[in-house]
């Protein structure tokens, strides 16, 4: 059986224009004759050449499909009004199609904007080829136009969402990074394969291979607040810096990752120590993920750091706080008593004490005032601060009593620490003006088995003894001069 032609156009399901381009093809060959070689920069130059151009096209005929397309009854109706169909945003998408066409191509394709009758802007995709047997004069042109409108509005939705994720990545107020940790698992793969099961003892075993995950970790991308946060300029000077990041209190952290890793954990949350470029210390509250897709080889993976040095700092100095006597930068009460009962129950021994009194601090403070006596006792926590080293450790345990407390020393050692801090109080003296910082001072020592508290009454003992000898030492030498003054 036959087929029409015709009918064939006019049932297929797209839109052809049957078009006469002869009359282009004659336009085109005048101007070559006046010397015109770039068509797209002639026609730039006065755009009322491309009006010249469209205007020298003919349409013949459109199929039922264009009609319902453009809303149109019939073509005369659609003839009557292509000027408000082809308008707008077709000039850069026709010129596009008369260079090819000048460029000597049979076929020409492009992306345009046509609208319906009643205003509907379409995204269209336009082809066109010069029929067989017109290739001399182009008055036979079949045109296919595709409503892609859903497909561009998909698009567009598309690069919109990926502007969007990326202006969050970009622009959100915690450290992100996008990883890829596939080299990692090939070497946890690896292990295993090696008939590992108990990762922990085997990175206790071999550090060297945390070591090699950690070099193994490939940053992809940062965004702006990474920079600040870790003190860099640029993102190429942080990707290549970072060795500095990465380094010596990460790495046990890093371990647990691994091994959480390991586990199969793939969204982990811990606190770390990264470094800022300028080697200072960034304490992170790290959020690791795995991208979903992403899981069978961690290819990415995304984390986000939160900075905590801040909170860290303020509960560094709590804690201080709750062990250190503030005006002297000893330790305070507190930790003392809690020490004393550690030694009590675990030594080691033999353990000695030495307890220690300030001398005059009342008088000074009653005759030259509470700050006088404030910068007496500070002095007192430098002097006792030099001369006792860990595990030794010194506390100011009420308004003039210090106490040291010896962990493994005898009595021998303890005096050793007595004759250090009465050399310091010497040179103390020496360094600054005012009143002369003075202590009185008893030590006393146990062994296993015995009593600590026992040992703390026989030092306060000895150092009430040491206060008794040293006030009538001064009471004596008072006299002498009161009766060589006479």
């Amino acid at each position: 059986m036959g087929v029409d032609l015709l009918d064939f156009f006019d049932v297929t399901p797209t839109s052809l224009w049957l078009e006469d381009y002869s009359q282009l093809r004659a336009l085109f060959d005048r101007w070559r004759a006046q010397g015109v070689t770039d068509l797209r920069r002639f026609l730039e130059d006065d755009p009322r050449r491309v009006a010249e151009c469209s205007a020298c096209i003919r349409v013949l005929k459109v199929n039922r499909h264009t009609l319902d397309l453009y809303g149109a009854r019939d073509y005369e109706e659609l003839a009557a009004h292509l000027p408000q169909v082809l308008r707008d945003d077709m000039f850069q998408a026709h010129v596009g199609e008369l260079e090819q066409m000048w460029a000597g191509h049979s076929t020409f394709e492009s992306k345009s904007v046509n609208y319906t009758l009643r205003g509907r802007r379409m995204d269209i995709l336009l082809r066109g080829v010069i029929l067989p047997g017109h290739e001399a004069d182009w008055s036979r042109v079949l045109v296919a136009i595709e409503d892609v409108s859903a497909l561009e509005e998909a698009r567009h939705r598309a690069a919109a969402s990926e502007q969007y994720a990326l202006g969050v990545f970009e622009h959100s107020p915690v450290s992100l990074w996008v990883e890829n940790f596939s080299a990692i698992r090939e070497l946890l793969n690896e292990v295993r394969e090696q008939g590992i099961v108990d990762f922990r003892t085997f990175t206790d075993v071999h550090p060297e291979f945390v070591e090699r995950c950690m070099s193994e970790i490939q940053v992809l991308d940062v965004n702006h607040y990474t920079l600040g946060m870790f003190r860099a300029p640029d993102k190429a000077t942080l990707l290549a810096r970072l060795p500095e990041v990465f380094r010596d209190e990460m790495r046990p952290h890093f371990r647990e990752q691994l091994l959480d890793l390991w586990e199969g954990r793939l969204f982990q949350q811990r606190e770390v120590v990264n470094y800022a470029l300028d080697g200072s210390e960034v304490n992170v509250h790290l959020q690791f993920s795995v991208f979903p897709g992403h899981e069978a080889q961690w290819d990415l993976v995304l984390l986000a750091l939160t900075d905590i040095t801040a909170r860290k700092k303020a509960e560094a100095y709590l804690e201080f706080l709750g062990k250190h006597d503030v005006l002297t930068k000893l330790k305070n009460r507190s930790f003392y008593v809690d020490e004393l009962n550690r030694l009590h129950r675990k030594g080691p021994f033999p353990v000695s004490a030495i307890v220690v009194d300030m001398d005059n601090l009342k008088t000074v403070n009653d005759q030259l005032g509470h700050a006088a006596g404030d910068a007496l006792l500070r002095r007192a926590g430098e002097v006792l601060a030099k001369a006792i080293q860990k595990p030794y450790q010194a506390a100011r345990i009420g308004g003039d009593e210090f106490a040291v407390l010896m962990p493994g020393a005898d009595l021998r050692d303890a005096e050793t620490v007595v004759d250090s801090i009465n050399k310091l109080v010497e040179l103390n003296n020496q360094f600054y003006g005012g009143p002369k910082l003075s202590f009185s001072m008893g030590f006393a020592s146990c062994e296993e088995g015995e009593s600590v508290e026992a040992m703390l009454r026989e030092a306060d003992a000895a150092m009430y003894e040491a206060k008794r000898r040293r006030n009538e030492t001064s009471r004596t030498s008072l006299e002498a001069d009161a009766a060589r003054d006479a």
